[in-house]
Parts: C-alpha cells; sequence; structure tokens
C-alpha cells in the first residue's frame, strides 16, 4: 500500500495576525465610545434603544445581515456544506419570500404602531399575559441562541492561537456589552456594518487562496428534490423550512424589529430590508464557497476522522492556517471575521434583551423618568451580557453549531411566528385561541428538537458525503452506528429534518389557535366559514411560496375582498377578550390618525 501523508499541522499565529485581530476589537470599541459620548450622549431611552428613530437604510440593513450571520455562518455553514453537500446554497431562494413576507405583512403594522417591543402587540390584539409570554420565550430564546454564538469563535481562537477557551468566551462578552452599553443602538448598528465587511474580507481571503490552489470537481456535489421530510437537505426541506425560519427571524424577532422601528420612515425600513438581501445573499454563497474550498483541500484526508481537529466545527480556523500560513496578517483577518460575527450578534441580542425587558417587564409596573428608564436599561445591557457567557456553557454541551442555533431558533420561533400570524392574519382569532396554540405548538416542537438530540438521525436520513482517509498514512476503521435499542419514533418523527421544526411548531398554533377559538367564542363560530378557513389558509400558504411575485395591490385587493365578504369588522374598537376586531390588521384597514392620537409615539 502506498505511504501517504497525513495533513501538515498548521502554523500559528504571528505578530501580524495579532494585530489585525486587536485592531478590530479597538475599532469596534471606538464605535461604542463615540456614539457613548457625541452629541451628549444618550439623553433618553428613546435615543438608547431605537436610535432616536432616525436610522437610514443602508446601515440598518447591513446591521441586520450582522445580527443572524454570526460566528455560526462563518465556522459551522462552511463545513455543513463539506459534511452534506452543496445543497444548503439554496437557503438563498428562502431569503426572496421572508425578505418579501416580513416587509409586506409584518413590518407596516410594527412600525405604524411606533411600538419599541415586538410583544407589545400582543397585548394590543390579545391580551397581557399573551404578551408576558411571548416577552419570556424570547429571552429564552435569545440566551440559548447568544450562548452559543459566544461559543464558537472561542473554539476557533482555542484551535488556532492556543488562547484558553473560557478566557476567550469571556473577553467576547465584555467588548460587547461594553459597546453596546454605553452607545445603545446606534453603536451596535454601526458596529454592526463595519462587522459584516470584515466578515466579508475574511471569507474572500480563504475562497482566494483556495481558488489559486486547487478547487476541481466540486460540482459533484448534486442537489436533491427527495420530498422525503427525514432527509436532512433537500431542496424542499431547505426552501420551505429555510423560509419559515427566516420569517420568524426576520418578521418578528425583537432583535431585527427594533432595528426597523430606528428607521425614520417606512420606505427607509422597508428598504433596508430589500438591501439586507442583498447581503444576505454575499454572506451565504460565501459561507458556502468555503466549505466548498474545504472539500477540495480534505476530501482525501478529512482533518476530522484523521483526528487532526477535535470537532468538526474546528475545520475552518484549521483550513485557514494551513493555506494562509505564508501570508501573515491574513489567518488574524480571519479569525477576526468569526469574531466580528459574535461582536455584532451577540451586541444585538444584549440590546434587544434589555429593550423587551425595560418595555415589558419593567415600564409598565414602575414610574420611571426616560432619564431613569435610559439608566435601567444600560444596567441590563450589563446583566444580560454576564447572562449570555454563562450560557456559553450550555453551548459547549450541545452538538454541531448550525443544526443546534437552527434548531434553537426554530422551536421557539416557530410557535411565536404562529401566534404573530394568527392576531395578524385571523381576526377573529381571541386570547384564548392564541395562548392555546402558543403552547401547543411549543410542546409539539420541543417534543421533535428534544427527541432528535436523544436519538441522533441514522445516515440514511442524513447523508454525509463520503470524506476519505486514503490520502493520509492510515486507515481508519468505519463508524458502526448502533440501531439497538431506538424506539419506532427515532427513525420517523425524532429524524425530522431540523430545519422542519419550525414549520411545525407554527402550523400547529395557527391549526390549534383557529379551533380553539371557534370552539369558545359563538360569535366567531357565526363569522367563519369553511369556505373562509381555505381562503385564509390558502392565501397564507400563497404567501409562503412565493407570492412576491404577485404584485403588492393585487394582494391586498384579494385581502380586503375576503373581509368585505364575511363583513369583518377589522378597523373597530380594540377589544382584547375576544379578539374579534383586529386593532392593527393591515395598512389599508388601519386608521393611522386615530392610532397615533391614542398612543404617542415620543
Amino acid at each position: 500500500m502506498k505511504n501517504l501523508e497525513s495533513p501538515t499541522p498548521p502554523a500559528s499565529f504571528t505578530l501580524w495576525d495579532y494585530v489585525v485581530f486587536t485592531l478590530m476589537l479597538v475599532i469596534s470599541a471606538a464605535v461604542g465610545l463615540y456614539y457613548g459620548f457625541a452629541k451628549g450622549g444618550q439623553h433618553s431611552s428613546r435615543d438608547f434603544l431605537v436610535g432616536g428613530r432616525s436610522m437610514t437604510a443602508v446601515p440598518v440593513a447591513l446591521s441586520l445581515t450582522a445580527s443572524f450571520m454570526s460566528a455560526i455562518t462563518v465556522l459551522a455553514t462552511p463545513v455543513e456544506v463539506y459534511c452534506y453537500g452543496l445543497s444548503f446554497i439554496l437557503t438563498c431562494l428562502s431569503f426572496i419570500p421572508m425578505v418579501w413576507i416580513s416587509s409586506e405583512i409584518f413590518l407596516p403594522i410594527f412600525y405604524r404602531l411606533g411600538i419599541t417591543s415586538t410583544y407589545e402587540y400582543l397585548e394590543m390584539r390579545f391580551n397581557k399575559a399573551t404578551r408576558l409570554f411571548g416577552t419570556v420565550l424570547f429571552i429564552i430564546q435569545t440566551l440559548l441562541y447568544t450562548g452559543m454564538v459566544i461559543y464558537a469563535p472561542a473554539l476557533a481562537l482555542n484551535k488556532v492561537t492556543g488562547l484558553d477557551l473560557w478566557g476567550a468566551v469571556i473577553s467576547t462578552g465584555v467588548v460587547c456589552t461594553f459597546y453596546c452599553t454605553l452607545g445603545g443602538l446606534k453603536a451596535v448598528v454601526w458596529t454592526d456594518v463595519f462587522q459584516v465587511l470584515i466578515m466579508l474580507t475574511g471569507f474572500l481571503a480563504v475562497i482566494i487562496q483556495s481558488v489559486i490552489s486547487s478547487i476541481l470537481g466540486l460540482f459533484l456535489l448534486l442537489f436533491s428534490f427527495d420530498p422525503n421530510p427525514l432527509r436532512r437537505h433537500t431542496f424542499w426541506t431547505i426552501l420551505i423550512g429555510g423560509t419559515f425560519v427566516w420569517t420568524s427571524t426576520y418578521g418578528i424577532n425583537q432583535a431585527q424589529v427594533q432595528r426597523y422601528v430606528s428607521c425614520k420612515s417606512l420606505f427607509h425600513a422597508k428598504m433596508s430590508l430589500y438591501v439586507n438581501l442583498v447581503s444576505l445573499w454575499a454572506i451565504n454563497l460565501c459561507s458556502v464557497f468555503c466549505g466548498l474550498c474545504l472539500y477540495s483541500v480534505y476530501k482525501n484526508c478529512d482533518p476530522w476522522t484523521a483526528n487532526k481537529v477535535s470537532a468538526q466545527d474546528q475545520l475552518m480556523p484549521y483550513l485557514v492556517l494551513d493555506i494562509l500560513r505564508d501570508h501573515p496578517g491574513l489567518p488574524g483577518l480571519f479569525v477576526a471575521a468569526a469574531y466580528s460575527g459574535t461582536l455584532s450578534t451577540v451586541s444585538s441580542s444584549v440590546n434587544a434583551l434589555a429593550t423587551v425587558t425595560a418595555t415589558d417587564l419593567i415600564s409598565p409596573y414602575f414610574s420611571l423618568s426616560e432619564q431613569q428608564l435610559s439608566w435601567v436599561s444600560k444596567g441590563l445591557n450589563i446583566f444580560y451580557g454576564a447572562m449570555c457567557i454563562g450560557m456559553a456553557g450550555v453551548a459547549s454541551l450541545m452538538g454541531g453549531l448550525l443544526q443546534a442555533a437552527i434548531s434553537i431558533v426554530g422551536t421557539i420561533g416557530g410557535p411565536l411566528l404562529g401566534l404573530f400570524t394568527l392576531g395578524i392574519l385571523f381576526p377573529f382569532v381571541n386570547s384564548k385561541g392564541g395562548l392555546a396554540g402558543l403552547v401547543t405548538g411549543l410542546s409539539v416542537s420541543f417534543w421533535v428538537c428534544i427527541g432528535s438530540q436523544i436519538y441522533r438521525p441514522l445516515p440514511e436520513s442524513t447523508r454525509p458525503l463520503a470524506l476519505e482517509t486514503h490520502g493520509c498514512n492510515f486507515t481508519m476503521a468505519e463508524n458502526q452506528h448502533n440501531t439497538q435499542d431506538r424506539p419506532w419514533l427515532a427513525d420517523s418523527w425524532y429524524s425530522l429534518s431540523y430545519l422542519y421544526f419550525c414549520p411545525v411548531g407554527t402550523l400547529v398554533a395557527i391549526a390549534v389557535g383557529l379551533i380553539v377559538s371557534l370552539v369558545s367564542d359563538t360569535k366567531a363560530k357565526g363569522k367563519f366559514t369553511f369556505i373562509a378557513l381555505k381562503n385564509f389558509l390558502l392565501l397564507y400558504w400563497y404567501n409562503m411560496s412565493f407570492l412576491f411575485f404577485i404584485s403588492q395591490y393585487s394582494f391586498l385587493f384579494y385581502f380586503q375582498a375576503i373581509g368585505n365578504s364575511f363583513k369583518l369588522d377589522l378597523a373597530g374598537g380594540k377589544e382584547k377578550k375576544s379578539g374579534e376586531t383586529n386593532f392593527a390588521f393591515r395598512d389599508i384597514e388601519l386608521d393611522i390618525t386615530q392610532m397615533q392620537s391614542q398612543k404617542s409615539l415620543t
């Protein structure tokens, strides 16, 4: 047998790498200092939480991208492509309906209501209990997700520099907390802009060098149109599941909505979403091509199988030091890109957590001046910064970064998306139906998510690519998968693609909410027929399936016709108990002049 060499051990950080990395941290902190003290600092909670509602489209768009294109995108998406193939690039298609749905259905309502917290809408539409439940779920979801985002780059730094893992975790949280506490939302947005550019530059450094080296035969990684929902990545799981996941993120998530409402006009808010689509494509395509670079370089001698790295999520930093060893400063640039992704996401999460806590859990129950509320918000930033650092310990116990992150977002975000959809698209749904749908959707999505963590799907479902070691100087025994003691659900329900966790939670919440509202409210029964249900559900399905090809005005006319046909009073007085009238249904039904007289936007 021919004696082939194993992968060459990568080099370590040089002085120039540390200079590049440190410069990124210094600039990020400087932005926070500038907005903390420029023009007298943050004068009110409105300045601190929503940037005085004076932001423009382009910086908000880049900030929207940075908020969820984190270090998980930099480190884990390439590994997903390396292990499971090119089909993940189809995520770019799922961004299109997500942007249309978010900008044309959810955004106008949140912006015109002038709300600071997304969950204020739930009290307007349903009741206070629903608002509190939604707020608590958001806090749990964001803490779990942010803990994972902090852990990812710390893992990269630990691999490439030898820096203590938990020292890196703590430093991440401290830097983020520093500039977001001082500068508020404006500092978060402008550091996001800088960090998106760093992320793109780091990706390009890897792609260009890999193309120069060798990147042939990569389009053997073909798409799959298998409709089986148990398959990890197919055209359908990524398009349908991705649309739901990203709509729950960009349509109703506080971290994103907070940026929309910070824009100086509704036009700028909508434009920020459409510009964000372009930057999302750029980041996602770069991360996918980095995965192709990984496959090109290591397909014949997989470093993970050859025990050169301790986890698959360390493959990208391993590649960087392997192919960029002769270019001082470029490895530091890539690690700065990973760290930039973390800083942008953690700062956004901390700022959003402070906002919902101040708006939903403190302001309604305590009489505070604007200055006092501003100081409370800054204190909450420090508190949640520390909490996110602690949650990184939980993240270290979970599996692959990308799957774990999307599972967290989808499991909780899906039912919340269902709740907001019930409130906006189904005006007869009452608070009982809303809460019942939310609780049931959460129960089902947690059931499948936890089950999939306990009983991992077999290779027959995930279909990983063949990663060989024949290019190494030794052979590895094939992994044996123990199929004993696996219940029937393990290879059916628990093997559902992780991208479907969000659609399951959303659809269950909608179905249960409709049924409970009809059963509990006799007035709703009289207004609701089978044909009405069919029309509403078909409309929602089309929204989730490229309805952006149909003009906005046709859509509004159609929906208005349905409302008039069944004599739904969509612009009447607010009734929290039954939810028969929808206080903020659509812009064509909403009398914004009356609304603004009821709620001050200052």
